[in-house]
């Protein structure tokens, strides 16, 4: 079994080569502030793109749900947060938004991504 930690990283690395195939610019990957993460910046057609990766293992047929459905509410703070710094640091005035990359294993150990544009608003 993968370790947590090393499940997101290898979670982050296939939402980063997904991206770079969707003619993303990668700007940041893991930007911290005390108080949040997040996990790739990108750009693509002048707007910013904030991207929370959620990596999970397959468990059982059921006990089934979406990585990306497990962004809570304090998660979603968190990255707003963080996003307004980045921006306000950058002093970058362009178009952004916050998606959500969810990849899944499959017990064969496949993987399955979905990408959800414009997951969390302000």
């Amino acid at each position: 079994m993968l370790k947590e930690k090393k499940l997101g990283n290898i979670g982050e690395d296939i939402a980063k080569e997904y991206l770079l195939s969707k003619k993303y610019k990668i700007l940041e990957r893991n930007f911290r502030r005390p108080w949040g993460e997040i996990d790739i910046i990108a750009e693509k057609n002048k707007k910013i793109i904030f991207f929370e990766v959620k990596t999970l293992r397959y468990f059982s047929d059921k006990f089934y749900f979406l990585p990306e459905e497990q962004v809570g509410y304090q998660k979603r703070v968190k990255i707003i947060r963080t996003a307004r710094l980045y921006l306000s640091e950058k002093k970058i005035p362009n178009e952004w938004q916050i998606d959500v990359i969810g990849i899944q294993f499959t017990k064969e150990n496949k993987c399955r991504l979905r990408h959800t544009k414009n997951a969390i608003v302000d």
